[in-house]
């Protein structure tokens, strides 16, 4: 066998070992786990910014993109949240670049709420921290001017003691 005629058997028998998993890898391997597609914003979104649903598109960053870890992977996990930081067009975003929206704000008059067996008590106090849902702050009465702790609940108001 010539020398020539030997680099060609070797040349067509590298192809054939190459062929199996490329093979393998187009039959078997699932679309969905062939990319890495994550939320980007599609306009520049601001600190402080509620992100909207059309601010929001789906991009392929293939199998050498960003790990789903570090970043949001579902678009409903942003619709709604506030953004921390600028986020920029094409990027993924950072699980803690977007948080809860604030329902209260530092200063704010809040309605404050005490039920306990079926005594329910209102009042109003001044916030000395911002909130959101589930957050502890605390707040001072107003018409005592005692500082207290209270758990911010979704309509806006503060629950304490019960």
């Amino acid at each position: 066998m010539s020398f020539k005629s030997q680099r060609f058997a070797a040349r067509n028998n590298n192809r054939r070992r190459l062929a199996a998993p490329v093979l393998f890898m187009a039959l078997f391997v699932s679309p969905a786990y062939a990319g890495n597609v994550l939320p980007v914003p599609a306009v520049t979104i601001y600190p402080g910014d509620i992100i909207k649903q059309n601010w929001i598109v789906e991009r392929d960053f293939g199998s050498g993109g960003p790990m789903r870890g570090a970043a949001i992977d579902s678009p409903m996990g942003l619709i709604g949240k506030v953004a921390r930081h600028t986020l920029l067009p094409g990027l993924p975003i950072a699980t803690n670049a977007v948080g809860e929206p604030r329902l209260i704000v530092d200063g704010q008059k809040v309605r404050l709420i005490f039920e306990q067996d079926g005594l329910v008590i209102e009042t109003y106090a001044a916030a000395l921290q911002a909130g959101s849902a589930g957050d502890v702050i605390s707040v001072r009465n107003i018409d005592s001017g005692m500082t207290i702790s209270g758990t911010v609940q979704t309509d806006g108001s503060v629950r304490v003691g019960g």
